[in-house]
């Protein structure tokens, strides 16, 4: 639950680096939370189900940015290379073994290691 609250602390931070762990539990409790909002969607209905759902989706997208590029910073990769991502079949297998590779040791271009930094 830390990694996910210190990725909101975050918000807008392009710079520097993230964890593996800071990525993936940020991308679970998001999936774990449109679950969730999808059967109160059911429960409550379609209009105001949606419009939560809207407006969760709107507040996640800049800290879920943000992290996505810190965690490719963390391989030594450019944030540019989110722009991969709309290329059919390739651009999205591409980035996730981005996101699934580990941690460049020491310090990088843009900071040190995640581990570093918290120690």
């Amino acid at each position: 639950m830390n990694w996910y609250i210190d990725v909101w602390k975050k918000y807008a931070v392009f710079g520097g680096r993230a964890g593996r762990q800071e990525y993936w539990y940020f991308v679970l409790f998001n999936i774990l939370a449109n679950i969730l909002l999808g059967i109160l969607t059911a429960i409550i209905g379609a209009k105001a189900g949606m419009s939560l759902w809207s407006l969760y989706s709107l507040a996640v997208a800049i800290p879920g940015l943000a992290v996505s590029v810190r965690r490719l910073h963390d391989n030594g990769r450019s944030g540019w290379w989110l722009l991969i991502a709309p290329i059919p079949a390739i651009g999205p297998i591409v980035l996730l073994v981005f996101m699934l590779q580990g941690s460049q040791e020491g310090e990088n271009q843009y900071g040190p290691g995640p581990a570093v930094a918290l120690a």
